[in-house]
């Protein structure tokens, strides 16, 4: 496994400037997001200059793309706004390849109009999942025709809250597009910290033979989202790193959820678990 981070966590002006701040921290893959090219997340469009600026910045630094963050509330409860990031989710798509990566990262979403972060009663109802399901199968399309993979990860706040909801995703999709990526801070409801390698355990025997990415960051409570660094919290990194190995995964393991300041402590805790 390769260490690895989410771009965006060094604000600077310029992605040059942005992939510099990644090559002093030692560090040769990322996961990226446009914000970093001064875009939108989400772009309504992307000028092909920008696209041919990003991946020379990126040769340039021995820097890999594995991904790029195309988070969207994909069951908005206004269709509208769905409808707008799946035509978004398109113009990034059609940059990928170019920009020098094959993989797209999704936010399954949820009901809550405001935060997509956010749960709300209704993630639980059938209407939920057949927007989420109306939603992927559209994606899925797009994923195809730019011939690059979505990857869903499980968000006690989203539609995908357990990794078996995941796993039905997957089985109802049934396309080899769509993939898990793995953070083992996102799966603890109320409750569950106490049955830490069980819960573990279960996620990857779901989702392990289709995990394409694993993030790394950490977790202080449960029954939210981790929000921690890499090595501040109570996640046991010794037993996710040894079922990512035990499955097989050698890709990156893309830091997230720190400030530009704990990098380098993040970075050194996961090295010496490594």
């Amino acid at each position: 496994m390769e260490i690895g981070i989410f771009a965006k966590t060094f604000s600077r002006p310029t992605v040059e400037a942005t992939l510099d701040a990644v090559a002093a921290a030692g560090l040769h893959v990322v996961q990226f997001n446009m914000v970093c090219a001064g875009l939108p997340s989400m772009p309504d469009a992307i000028d092909a200059a920008m696209v041919e600026r990003i991946q020379t910045a990126m040769s340039q630094r021995d820097i890999r793309m594995a991904a790029v963050s195309g988070t969207f509330n994909m069951i908005h409860p206004n269709p509208q706004v769905r409808l707008d990031g799946l035509r978004r989710l398109e113009v990034l798509a059609s940059a990928c390849k170019p920009m020098g990566t094959g993989m797209i990262t999704l936010c399954t979403g949820t009901r809550d109009p405001d935060d997509m972060w956010r749960a709300h009663p209704d993630n639980q109802s059938p209407d939920a999942w057949r927007d989420l399901t109306d939603m992927m199968t559209k994606a899925l399309e797009i994923a195809e025709a730019h011939d690059i993979t979505l990857g869903i990860e499980t968000e006690v706040a989203n539609v995908v809250d357990t990794a078996k909801r995941a796993r039905l995703l997957l089985d109802e999709m049934q396309s080899p597009r769509l993939k898990i990526i793995m953070d083992g801070a996102n799966l603890f409801h109320k409750g569950a910290l106490a049955r830490m390698r069980a819960v573990l355990d279960d996620a990857f025997d779901l989702l392990g033979r289709d995990i394409v990415l694993a993030h790394a960051k950490d977790l202080s409570e449960d029954g939210k989202a981790g929000h921690e660094a890499a090595g501040n919290g109570v996640l046991d990194y010794d037993h996710y790193l040894h079922l990512l190995r035990e499955v097989g995964y050698d890709g990156a393991l893309v830091l997230h959820g720190l400030a530009e300041h704990q990098v380098e402590t993040s970075v050194a805790f996961l090295r010496g678990k490594l």
